[in-house]
């Protein structure tokens, strides 16, 4: 298992900075002239790297998409409410945190040919290693578009690089990621390997790449060479009503053995790596981190497989009718009324059993959970964390076979291939694990449905709360729907209305929990140069309404 992460970092970064200023290197300190030399250092150099893997700030992004609303005007949310600049700490934290992991990447690739190893073994961890690289680019692009293209480590004099194409940057990465899956083992790492990078890595992160940038022929071909691995699987534990949430808590971690489906993951280790995720969900004496929007809610399909707008078993008149005859998901997701929970007295006089989510609750006095929409997730949300104070030891899903049959799905549809056998093969396979009704060509089209945005609604769902939509949006051209209103419940449907009677509602009693939103498509598809780069360096040229 990859442990001392940080303190391995430490070392990577120092051993990487390549200062020429002394002829002879010191004798007692590590140095790229006396590094580079064995099996364990050249482990330690690869091990390093997955530091640069995203943990908990994966679910941090989504408050850039409209799944779920941060409470406060953090950086991130007001990136998704189109209230920011070059000037914002996080742009530049982005790209500086991305391009030290290029740089360490590019360190190892330089030198890991000196060790004294075996061949397999220096290319298993150059193969890891370009894996780690295309995932710190594939922010970058998703972010700016166009960024430098750095393969090798840079001195001072160097670093004045200006943009590259964003085309030749995917270009280069589809095809390192090839390289890296060519050296690359099968099977799904285990033990002390547990967690690192593998060929299902390689290839589906090639696949998601290459679905962002819409070269969907090469996204089909790595996402079915995944498939045809015979190595992942959809998590189970033979249960429908708990099979997709049971992934997102403890059962679902790859130290625990029975998760085939995760594919790249950051893993958390008790009293080693730990997080607050949990708490943040359901914090039982403040406002939620991540409240739940209505455009999230509205988007579960009934049970029958219809929208809520065509569907006869939609009727909504009470709080906990919004959670029936809905895709099982979604109570897998969003906390249903009598589920069990961490965020204790929920402002309702009659609950005598805390631990029971009865209805929301909207007035902070630190004796419950507060949300600003009236919902609350429940997915990545340990009960028996919630208490806790950064001792969540979830793992942090990046990418799932899930997402991989997703990817196949979507590609094969926009070459216009997609046949019902496809779907069966993939989305079918999502909504089968959670006893859904499958997705039916036929049955679309009889009830005025568009194929396309039902395989975009299936993302939506299978996906929430895991960093995928803010690029979703913008990647299928529909990112202006981050300036509405965020909206949440209805007032009228609540018991305890009065609790949330002086909210700012619409004028169909809907809550507005977030206004003042902007989305300019002339300039809010790609984010600015970050304002320190620009200033450091001049070859660099600002996008477009910046």
């Amino acid at each position: 298992m990859i442990k001392k992460i940080f303190f391995l970092t430490f070392i990577f970064l120092c051993v990487s900075c390549n200062d020429d200023f002394l002829e002879r290197p010191p004798q007692d300190q590590l140095t790229n002239a006396n590094f580079w030399e064995n099996e364990e250092q050249l482990i330690l150099a690869a091990n390093a790297l997955y530091a640069n893997v995203k943990a908990k700030n994966t679910v941090d992004m989504e408050n850039m998409g409209d799944n779920t609303l941060w409470p406060s005007s953090t950086q991130y949310q007001q990136i998704g409410s189109g209230n920011y600049g070059p000037d914002q700490n996080t742009i530049n934290t982005e790209w500086t945190t991305q391009y030290r992991g290029v740089r360490q990447a590019n360190a190892f690739l330089e030198n890991y040919h000196k060790a004294n190893v075996s061949s397999e073994l220096a290319e298993r961890l150059a193969g890891e290693v370009r894996v780690v690289r295309a995932l710190m680019y594939s922010y970058l692009i998703n972010f700016w578009g166009d960024v430098p293209l750095v393969t090798q480590t840079l001195t001072i004099d160097e670093l004045m690089v200006g943009r590259t194409p964003k085309e030749q940057i995917v270009d280069f990465l589809l095809e390192d990621l090839e390289v890296a899956a060519e050296a690359l083992p099968t099977e799904i790492p285990t033990g002390e390997n547990l967690g690192r990078m593998n060929r299902g890595a390689a290839l589906a992160l090639k696949a998601r790449i290459a679905l962002y940038n819409e070269r969907y022929d090469i996204a089909e071909d790595a996402a079915r060479r995944v498939m045809e691995m015979g190595v992942y699987e959809l998590f189970d534990i033979g249960n429908p009503n708990e099979n997709y949430n049971a992934l997102f808590t403890d059962r679902g971690k790859l130290a625990a053995g029975d998760n085939r489906e995760t594919i790249i993951a950051r893993l958390a280790l008790s009293d080693v790596a730990m997080h607050n995720l949990s708490r943040e969900i359901q914090v039982p004496d403040q406002v939620i981190r991540w409240n739940p929007t209505k455009s999230l809610i509205d988007d579960y399909l009934m049970i029958d497989g219809l929208p809520i707008d065509k569907s006869p078993l939609y009727h909504v008149t009470f709080y906990e009718d919004v959670f029936e005859n809905r895709d099982p998901r979604m109570t897998q997701t969003i906390l249903e009324p009598g589920s069990t929970w961490g965020g204790r007295y929920d402002g309702r006089v009659e609950n005598d059993n805390p631990s029971i989510f009865e209805v929301p609750k909207f007035q902070s006095d630190r004796r419950g959970a507060v949300t600003l929409t009236g919902y609350y997730f429940t997915k990545y949300a340990d009960v028996d964390a919630v208490a806790t104070y950064n001792r969540d030891d979830n793992d942090i899903h990046l990418l799932r076979y899930a997402e991989v049959l997703l990817t196949y799905a979507e590609a094969k549809f926009e070459q216009g291939t997609l046949s019902q056998e496809d779907i069966d093969n993939s989305i079918n396979l999502l909504r089968a694990r959670v006893g859904m009704t499958p997705m039916s060509i036929r049955a679309l089209e009889q009830n005025g449905l568009n194929l396309g945005e039902e395989i975009h609604r299936e993302r939506r769902i299978e996906l929430a709360l895991e960093g995928q939509r803010y690029f979703d949006l913008k990647r299928w051209k529909i990112a202006e729907v981050l300036g509405n209103d965020v909206k949440g419940t209805n007032i009228h449907w609540l018991p305890n209305a009065e609790a949330a009677a002086n909210l700012r509602t619409d004028s169909e009693g809907f809550l507005i929990a977030h206004t003042g939103r902007t989305f300019d498509p002339e300039r809010h598809y790609l984010w600015p140069i970050p304002l320190p780069q620009l200033e450091r360096n001049p070859d660099l040229v600002q996008n477009p309404g910046w």
